[in-house]
């Protein structure tokens, strides 16, 4: 049904040691194509979206929501961007950007350098950015917002004080075909929920990863579909 947007990219491998299917061609656009991609739940099939989707929320978390509504995806509120953001040892380094809430920066006054703009010309757009809080996964409280790097708050800032410290995760394949998401700063903890319940509106948490390696656990996968594959459902392949 999605021949004509499969990739045959050859045991593409990113951040770990199992190689991606060459067919895969969600991971493969999310990692390599920058396309945005639903991040769907490997236990209950919900979706990532932020809580706030307006451009100027940076202070509001993540969570799993079931139904797409009209709101959020007229919002693109069910989309996220896997954007590159250099390398940690071996392993290639990633923002989880939003697609919702978007930010289109003004083009600089003529005869004013731009360095925002990029290979075309056009000013790069800003995206709200998931961040991890320094004291994560130890506190309750919450522990990820969505926000532009200017704008979170201190907690959500490295300790040397560059936001992109708390907002640069490893993104590792799982063996069944789904990803999962390790902070650099926290990297015994991956993408998790509160009180690791995955239900419909769970709040999105950093949890310890208990299963001890970059692989994480069955409830802690996602699967990133591409708009058209939203519906499609992955979880069957556990029965």
């Amino acid at each position: 049904m999605y021949t004509q947007e499969r990739t045959a990219v050859s045991n593409l491998v990113v951040g770990g040691p199992v190689a991606v299917n060459s067919y895969d061609n969600a991971i493969v656009a999310a990692l390599v194509e920058n396309r945005p991609v639903m991040l769907v739940h490997a236990f209950n099939g919900g979706y990532l979206r932020p809580a706030e989707l307006k451009a100027d929320s940076h202070d509001k978390g993540v969570k799993l929501a079931t139904a797409l509504d009209p709101a959020t995806k007229e919002a693109q509120g069910h989309l996220w961007h896997v954007t590159p953001a250099g390398f940690f040892g071996q392993r290639p380094l990633y923002f989880i950007e939003s697609a919702a809430g978007l930010v289109t920066p003004q083009p600089a006054p003529a005869g004013q350098a731009d360095a925002g703009r990029g290979d075309d010309g056009v000013p790069k757009p800003q995206r709200r950015r998931i961040s991890v809080h320094q004291e994560a996964p130890k506190t309750t409280a919450d522990t990820v917002q969505v926000g532009l790097p200017d704008k979170v708050g201190d907690k959500w800032r490295g300790k040397n004080g560059a936001p992109e410290d708390t907002q640069l995760w490893i993104v590792t394949v799982t063996p069944w075909g789904g990803i999962t998401f390790v902070p650099i700063t926290h990297p015994d903890a991956i993408l998790g929920f509160k009180d690791h319940a995955v239900t419909a509106d769970s709040e999105v948490r950093l949890t310890y990863n208990w299963g001890g390696d970059f692989t994480g656990t069955v409830i802690n996968t996602f699967y990133p579909r591409l708009p058209n594959e939203w519906n499609v459902p992955y979880h069957h392949v556990f029965t």
